[in-house]
Protein backbone atom coordinates (compact mmCIF):
# COMPACT_ATOMS: atom_id res chain seq x y z
CA UNK A 1 0.00 0.00 0.00
CA UNK A 2 1.24 3.39 -1.04
CA UNK A 3 0.30 6.29 1.55
CA UNK A 4 0.72 10.33 0.73
CA UNK A 5 1.27 11.58 3.86
CA UNK A 6 -0.19 15.16 4.40
CA UNK A 7 2.80 16.27 6.70
CA UNK A 8 1.51 19.60 8.91
CA UNK A 9 4.32 18.93 11.63
CA UNK A 10 2.42 17.60 13.90
CA UNK A 11 3.84 16.05 17.22
CA UNK A 12 3.08 12.69 16.51
CA UNK A 13 3.81 12.88 12.90
CA UNK A 14 7.18 11.55 13.11
CA UNK A 15 6.34 8.61 14.93
CA UNK A 16 3.25 7.00 13.07
CA UNK A 17 5.62 7.63 9.57
CA UNK A 18 7.99 5.10 11.01
CA UNK A 19 5.44 2.81 12.34
CA UNK A 20 4.00 2.74 8.85
CA UNK A 21 7.12 2.19 7.19
CA UNK A 22 7.98 -0.74 10.28
CA UNK A 23 4.82 -2.29 9.23
CA UNK A 24 5.43 -2.42 5.07
CA UNK A 25 3.68 0.67 4.19
CA UNK A 26 5.44 2.46 1.07
CA UNK A 27 4.81 6.55 2.96
CA UNK A 28 5.50 9.57 0.74
CA UNK A 29 5.22 12.79 2.66
CA UNK A 30 3.79 16.10 1.39
CA UNK A 31 5.11 19.31 3.09
CA UNK A 32 1.69 21.72 4.08
CA UNK A 33 3.58 24.85 4.24
CA UNK A 34 2.85 27.52 5.91
CA UNK A 35 -0.94 27.65 5.99
CA UNK A 36 -2.05 23.60 7.22
CA UNK A 37 -5.83 24.35 6.47
CA UNK A 38 -5.73 26.59 3.63
CA UNK A 39 -5.49 25.51 0.11
CA UNK A 40 -3.41 27.88 -2.04
CA UNK A 41 -3.12 27.73 -5.54
CA UNK A 42 1.19 26.49 -5.30
CA UNK A 43 -0.49 23.96 -2.66
CA UNK A 44 -2.70 22.67 -5.20
CA UNK A 45 -0.66 22.33 -8.01
CA UNK A 46 2.04 20.55 -5.74
CA UNK A 47 -0.07 17.69 -4.77
CA UNK A 48 -1.99 17.75 -8.17
CA UNK A 49 2.10 16.84 -9.69
CA UNK A 50 2.65 14.43 -6.80
CA UNK A 51 -0.34 12.15 -8.39
CA UNK A 52 0.02 12.10 -11.60
CA UNK A 53 3.88 11.86 -11.02
CA UNK A 54 3.08 8.70 -9.23
CA UNK A 55 0.11 7.76 -11.10
CA UNK A 56 2.41 7.84 -14.51
CA UNK A 57 4.71 6.09 -13.16
CA UNK A 58 2.47 3.47 -12.26
CA UNK A 59 3.17 3.74 -8.93
CA UNK A 60 -0.60 5.49 -7.77
CA UNK A 61 -1.54 6.04 -4.05
CA UNK A 62 -3.71 4.27 -2.46
CA UNK A 63 -5.02 6.81 -0.06
CA UNK A 64 -4.08 10.34 1.28
CA UNK A 65 -3.73 10.53 5.26
CA UNK A 66 -3.92 12.92 7.97
CA UNK A 67 -3.98 13.35 11.35
CA UNK A 68 -7.38 15.47 12.05
CA UNK A 69 -9.29 16.34 9.32
CA UNK A 70 -8.42 18.92 6.43
CA UNK A 71 -11.78 19.94 4.01
CA UNK A 72 -9.72 20.85 1.38
CA UNK A 73 -7.78 17.42 0.98
CA UNK A 74 -11.10 15.59 1.27
CA UNK A 75 -12.14 17.75 -2.47
CA UNK A 76 -8.90 17.43 -3.59
CA UNK A 77 -8.71 13.64 -3.07
CA UNK A 78 -12.76 13.57 -4.52
CA UNK A 79 -11.88 15.05 -7.45
CA UNK A 80 -8.88 12.36 -8.29
CA UNK A 81 -11.11 9.28 -6.71
CA UNK A 82 -8.49 8.83 -4.13
CA UNK A 83 -9.59 7.63 -0.64
CA UNK A 84 -8.51 10.16 2.32
CA UNK A 85 -8.00 8.62 5.47
CA UNK A 86 -8.24 10.92 8.59
CA UNK A 87 -7.80 10.24 12.09
CA UNK A 88 -8.78 12.83 14.52
CA UNK A 89 -6.85 13.89 17.88
CA UNK A 90 -8.38 16.62 18.71
CA UNK A 91 -11.59 17.71 20.14
CA UNK A 92 -13.46 20.10 19.41
CA UNK A 93 -12.07 19.81 16.13
CA UNK A 94 -14.46 22.21 13.63
CA UNK A 95 -13.40 21.34 10.28
CA UNK A 96 -15.37 18.14 11.05
CA UNK A 97 -18.42 19.96 10.65
CA UNK A 98 -17.45 21.06 6.84
CA UNK A 99 -19.91 21.02 4.29
CA UNK A 100 -18.25 18.25 2.46
CA UNK A 101 -18.08 16.09 5.46
CA UNK A 102 -20.03 13.87 3.33
CA UNK A 103 -17.68 13.35 0.40
CA UNK A 104 -18.02 9.40 -0.17
CA UNK A 105 -13.49 8.85 -0.20
CA UNK A 106 -13.58 10.22 3.18
CA UNK A 107 -12.80 7.44 6.11
CA UNK A 108 -12.66 9.28 9.13
CA UNK A 109 -11.53 8.09 12.06
CA UNK A 110 -12.41 9.51 15.62
CA UNK A 111 -10.79 8.93 19.49
CA UNK A 112 -13.76 10.36 21.18
CA UNK A 113 -17.37 8.47 20.96
CA UNK A 114 -19.38 11.55 21.50
CA UNK A 115 -17.80 13.47 19.07
CA UNK A 116 -17.55 10.72 16.65
CA UNK A 117 -21.46 10.50 17.27
CA UNK A 118 -21.87 14.08 16.77
CA UNK A 119 -20.10 13.83 13.43
CA UNK A 120 -22.02 10.63 12.11
CA UNK A 121 -25.38 12.96 12.49
CA UNK A 122 -23.40 15.76 10.04
CA UNK A 123 -23.65 13.32 7.15
CA UNK A 124 -20.44 11.83 7.11
CA UNK A 125 -20.26 8.60 4.97
CA UNK A 126 -17.88 6.66 6.38
CA UNK A 127 -17.06 7.44 10.01
CA UNK A 128 -16.07 5.18 13.31
CA UNK A 129 -14.69 5.45 16.47
CA UNK A 130 -11.22 4.87 16.86
CA UNK A 131 -8.40 5.19 20.06
CA UNK A 132 -5.39 6.65 19.59
CA UNK A 133 -1.98 4.86 19.40
CA UNK A 134 1.62 3.83 19.90
CA UNK A 135 4.90 2.92 18.27
CA UNK A 136 5.20 0.51 20.68
CA UNK A 137 8.33 -0.80 18.40
CA UNK A 138 10.19 2.07 18.64
CA UNK A 139 10.13 2.62 22.26
CA UNK A 140 10.86 -1.07 22.73
CA UNK A 141 13.92 -0.50 21.15
CA UNK A 142 14.89 2.49 22.62
CA UNK A 143 15.26 -0.05 26.06
CA UNK A 144 12.64 1.95 28.31
CA UNK A 145 14.36 0.23 31.74
CA UNK A 146 18.09 1.38 30.52
CA UNK A 147 17.32 5.06 30.35
CA UNK A 148 19.20 7.37 32.18
CA UNK A 149 17.16 9.08 35.71
CA UNK A 150 17.68 12.64 33.60
CA UNK A 151 14.49 13.47 34.29
CA UNK A 152 13.23 12.29 37.50
CA UNK A 153 10.81 13.90 39.32
CA UNK A 154 8.05 13.00 41.85
CA UNK A 155 5.04 14.59 40.39
CA UNK A 156 5.16 16.07 36.63
CA UNK A 157 2.63 17.12 34.45
CA UNK A 158 3.48 17.25 31.01
CA UNK A 159 0.77 19.61 28.74
CA UNK A 160 -0.81 23.05 28.14
CA UNK A 161 -2.21 25.51 30.42
CA UNK A 162 -4.10 27.48 27.68
CA UNK A 163 -3.15 30.93 29.59
CA UNK A 164 -2.68 32.44 25.88
CA UNK A 165 -4.46 34.59 23.69
CA UNK A 166 -6.70 32.00 22.71
CA UNK A 167 -8.56 32.17 25.71
CA UNK A 168 -11.94 33.52 24.51
CA UNK A 169 -13.62 33.36 27.42
CA UNK A 170 -11.73 35.82 29.39
CA UNK A 171 -11.73 38.37 26.15
CA UNK A 172 -15.50 38.51 26.21
CA UNK A 173 -17.07 41.04 28.12
CA UNK A 174 -19.66 39.51 29.93
CA UNK A 175 -21.90 41.94 32.22
CA UNK A 176 -21.08 41.37 35.55
CA UNK A 177 -24.30 39.54 36.97
CA UNK A 178 -24.06 36.75 34.14
CA UNK A 179 -19.64 36.12 34.26
CA UNK A 180 -20.36 35.69 38.13
CA UNK A 181 -23.22 32.91 37.19
CA UNK A 182 -20.50 31.52 34.83
CA UNK A 183 -17.83 31.52 37.02
CA UNK A 184 -19.97 29.62 40.06
CA UNK A 185 -20.77 26.97 37.20
CA UNK A 186 -17.24 26.83 36.10
CA UNK A 187 -16.29 26.17 40.03
CA UNK A 188 -18.96 23.62 40.06
CA UNK A 189 -17.46 21.89 37.02
CA UNK A 190 -14.05 21.64 38.85
CA UNK A 191 -15.22 19.44 41.68
CA UNK A 192 -15.96 16.34 39.75
CA UNK A 193 -13.85 14.86 36.97
CA UNK A 194 -15.64 13.49 33.61
CA UNK A 195 -18.87 13.91 34.32
CA UNK A 196 -19.82 17.40 31.69
CA UNK A 197 -22.35 19.68 33.82
CA UNK A 198 -21.94 22.40 31.25
CA UNK A 199 -24.30 20.41 28.63
CA UNK A 200 -26.91 20.03 31.06
CA UNK A 201 -29.66 22.27 29.61
CA UNK A 202 -30.60 22.52 33.56
CA UNK A 203 -27.17 24.72 34.08
CA UNK A 204 -26.85 26.46 30.87
CA UNK A 205 -30.49 27.20 29.11
CA UNK A 206 -31.34 27.93 25.11
CA UNK A 207 -31.93 31.85 26.41
CA UNK A 208 -28.42 31.93 28.20
CA UNK A 209 -26.84 30.29 25.47
CA UNK A 210 -28.73 33.07 23.21
CA UNK A 211 -27.51 35.89 25.35
CA UNK A 212 -24.03 34.52 25.37
CA UNK A 213 -23.67 35.04 21.81
CA UNK A 214 -24.45 38.81 22.33
CA UNK A 215 -20.68 38.87 23.77
CA UNK A 216 -18.67 36.31 21.57
CA UNK A 217 -17.46 37.39 18.02
CA UNK A 218 -18.02 34.25 16.04
CA UNK A 219 -15.64 33.64 12.36
CA UNK A 220 -18.55 32.77 9.90
CA UNK A 221 -16.81 31.51 6.81
CA UNK A 222 -19.85 29.70 5.07
CA UNK A 223 -17.71 26.45 4.62
CA UNK A 224 -19.22 24.63 8.09
CA UNK A 225 -22.22 23.30 9.55
CA UNK A 226 -21.23 24.65 13.26
CA UNK A 227 -23.75 24.89 15.91
CA UNK A 228 -22.64 27.68 17.90
CA UNK A 229 -24.66 26.98 21.04
CA UNK A 230 -21.60 23.96 20.71
CA UNK A 231 -18.55 26.68 20.19
CA UNK A 232 -19.94 28.42 23.51
CA UNK A 233 -20.12 25.36 25.91
CA UNK A 234 -16.68 24.58 24.35
CA UNK A 235 -15.39 27.98 25.09
CA UNK A 236 -16.84 27.53 28.99
CA UNK A 237 -15.08 24.01 28.64
CA UNK A 238 -11.89 25.29 28.11
CA UNK A 239 -12.17 28.04 30.72
CA UNK A 240 -12.67 24.98 33.16
CA UNK A 241 -9.57 23.41 32.14
CA UNK A 242 -7.56 26.79 32.41
CA UNK A 243 -8.78 26.99 36.20
CA UNK A 244 -8.76 23.43 37.19
CA UNK A 245 -4.86 22.51 36.14
CA UNK A 246 -3.88 26.00 37.69
CA UNK A 247 -5.34 25.09 40.67
CA UNK A 248 -4.52 21.58 41.13
CA UNK A 249 -0.55 22.04 40.03
CA UNK A 250 -0.97 24.69 42.94
CA UNK A 251 -2.11 22.46 45.36
CA UNK A 252 0.58 19.95 44.58
CA UNK A 253 3.61 22.55 44.36
CA UNK A 254 2.06 23.60 47.78
CA UNK A 255 2.75 19.40 49.07
CA UNK A 256 5.09 17.68 46.71
CA UNK A 257 8.18 18.40 44.16
CA UNK A 258 5.96 19.52 41.35
CA UNK A 259 7.23 20.34 37.70
CA UNK A 260 5.30 21.21 34.61
CA UNK A 261 6.92 21.04 30.85
CA UNK A 262 4.89 23.21 29.01
CA UNK A 263 5.25 26.92 27.07
CA UNK A 264 8.20 28.97 28.29
CA UNK A 265 5.92 32.23 28.69
CA UNK A 266 3.34 29.63 30.39
CA UNK A 267 2.26 31.93 33.78
CA UNK A 268 4.03 31.29 36.88
CA UNK A 269 2.58 28.72 39.10
CA UNK A 270 3.93 29.04 43.11
CA UNK A 271 6.12 26.09 44.14
CA UNK A 272 5.99 24.24 40.59
CA UNK A 273 8.97 25.03 38.01
CA UNK A 274 8.50 24.97 34.37
CA UNK A 275 11.00 22.70 32.40
CA UNK A 276 9.94 24.21 29.51
CA UNK A 277 8.87 22.31 26.26
CA UNK A 278 9.68 18.56 26.14
CA UNK A 279 10.30 16.79 22.02
CA UNK A 280 7.37 14.39 21.76
CA UNK A 281 9.96 11.31 20.55
CA UNK A 282 13.17 11.86 22.41
CA UNK A 283 12.41 13.59 26.02
CA UNK A 284 8.97 12.92 26.51
CA UNK A 285 9.06 9.04 26.94
CA UNK A 286 11.93 9.67 28.95
CA UNK A 287 10.17 12.11 31.52
CA UNK A 288 7.07 9.85 31.78
CA UNK A 289 9.98 6.92 32.81
CA UNK A 290 11.31 8.27 35.22
CA UNK A 291 8.83 10.29 37.17
CA UNK A 292 7.59 8.61 40.21
CA UNK A 293 4.01 10.40 39.18
CA UNK A 294 2.59 11.69 36.10
CA UNK A 295 -0.13 13.58 35.85
CA UNK A 296 -3.11 13.68 33.34
CA UNK A 297 -5.90 16.11 33.35
CA UNK A 298 -8.45 15.54 30.47
CA UNK A 299 -9.11 18.65 28.39
CA UNK A 300 -13.03 19.15 29.16
CA UNK A 301 -13.81 19.48 25.71
CA UNK A 302 -12.88 15.67 25.49
CA UNK A 303 -16.04 14.29 26.54
CA UNK A 304 -15.83 10.90 26.71
CA UNK A 305 -12.32 9.85 24.74
CA UNK A 306 -8.90 8.46 25.84
CA UNK A 307 -6.40 11.45 25.51
CA UNK A 308 -3.07 10.87 23.57
CA UNK A 309 -1.50 12.31 26.58
CA UNK A 310 -2.71 8.69 28.03
CA UNK A 311 -1.46 6.49 26.06
CA UNK A 312 2.14 8.65 25.96
CA UNK A 313 2.61 7.78 29.94
CA UNK A 314 1.40 4.36 29.68
CA UNK A 315 3.55 3.29 26.60
CA UNK A 316 6.50 4.74 28.48
CA UNK A 317 6.54 2.65 31.28
CA UNK A 318 5.17 5.62 33.24
CA UNK A 319 2.95 5.59 36.41
CA UNK A 320 -0.32 7.31 35.42
CA UNK A 321 -2.25 9.14 37.77
CA UNK A 322 -5.31 10.69 35.32
CA UNK A 323 -8.65 12.43 35.82
CA UNK A 324 -11.59 10.00 35.37
CA UNK A 325 -12.79 9.61 31.95
CA UNK A 326 -15.29 7.57 30.34
CA UNK A 327 -13.64 5.69 27.92
CA UNK A 328 -10.31 5.42 29.94
CA UNK A 329 -12.50 3.29 32.52
CA UNK A 330 -13.94 0.93 29.98
CA UNK A 331 -10.37 0.61 28.82
CA UNK A 332 -8.05 -0.26 31.68
CA UNK A 333 -8.37 -1.46 35.29
CA UNK A 334 -8.91 1.40 37.82
CA UNK A 335 -5.61 1.02 40.42
CA UNK A 336 -3.95 -2.00 38.49
CA UNK A 337 -3.05 -0.73 35.08
CA UNK A 338 -2.99 2.93 35.55
CA UNK A 339 -5.18 5.03 38.99
CA UNK A 340 -8.13 7.19 38.39
CA UNK A 341 -9.43 10.59 40.29
CA UNK A 342 -12.60 11.59 40.25
CA UNK A 343 -12.15 14.57 42.14
CA UNK A 344 -9.42 17.06 43.38
CA UNK A 345 -9.39 16.00 46.65
CA UNK A 346 -8.83 12.37 45.70
CA UNK A 347 -6.39 13.39 42.99
CA UNK A 348 -4.17 14.63 45.87
CA UNK A 349 -4.99 11.63 48.35
CA UNK A 350 -3.38 9.28 45.42
CA UNK A 351 -0.55 11.35 44.95
CA UNK A 352 0.42 11.03 48.45
CA UNK A 353 -0.37 7.44 49.16
CA UNK A 354 1.46 6.35 45.71
CA UNK A 355 4.64 8.33 46.50
CA UNK A 356 4.44 6.21 49.55
CA UNK A 357 4.34 2.50 48.14
CA UNK A 358 6.97 2.42 45.24
CA UNK A 359 6.15 -1.11 44.67
CA UNK A 360 2.59 -0.75 44.17
CA UNK A 361 3.29 1.66 41.63
CA UNK A 362 6.03 0.42 39.83
CA UNK A 363 3.84 -2.73 39.13
CA UNK A 364 0.65 -0.55 37.97
CA UNK A 365 2.90 1.23 35.25
CA UNK A 366 4.39 -2.16 34.16
CA UNK A 367 0.91 -3.63 33.95
CA UNK A 368 0.02 0.23 32.27
CA UNK A 369 2.35 -0.54 29.42
CA UNK A 370 1.32 -4.10 28.70
CA UNK A 371 -2.19 -3.03 28.28
CA UNK A 372 -1.34 -0.39 25.71
CA UNK A 373 1.29 -1.95 23.51
CA UNK A 374 -0.89 -5.23 23.32
CA UNK A 375 -4.15 -3.04 22.56
CA UNK A 376 -3.25 0.08 21.18
CA UNK A 377 -0.10 -0.56 19.83
CA UNK A 378 0.17 0.88 16.42
CA UNK A 379 1.42 -2.89 14.81
CA UNK A 380 -2.45 -3.25 16.08
CA UNK A 381 -4.37 -0.09 14.98
CA UNK A 382 -2.51 0.77 11.74
CA UNK A 383 -4.42 -1.95 9.82
CA UNK A 384 -7.76 -0.69 11.14
CA UNK A 385 -7.06 2.77 10.42
CA UNK A 386 -5.58 2.28 6.70
CA UNK A 387 -6.99 -0.76 5.30
CA UNK A 388 -10.95 -0.61 6.66
CA UNK A 389 -13.49 0.70 4.16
Amino acid sequence: MRILYYDWAEFNGEDCRDAMKRQGYEVECFECGPERFKLTEEKQKRFNAVIETARTADRSFDLVFSFNYFPFLSDLCRDRDIRYVSWVFDCPHYPLYAKNISNEVNHIRIFDKCLCEDVKKQGAAHVCHTPLGVNEDRLCEAGLSAWPNHYSHEVTFLGNLYDNEFNFFDQALFPAEMKGYLSDVIDAQQKIFGKDIISDERVIDKDLLDSLKNFIDFEKTGFYNIDYDKVILDIIRKKVTIEERRRMLTALGERFDTVIYTTPDAKEIPGVKNMGLADYTLQMPRIFHNSRININMTYRCITSGIPLRVMDVLAAGGFLLTSWQEEIEENFLDGKELVMATTPEDMLEKVSYYLEHEDERRKIAQNGQRKVFEKFGYSKLLPRVLEER
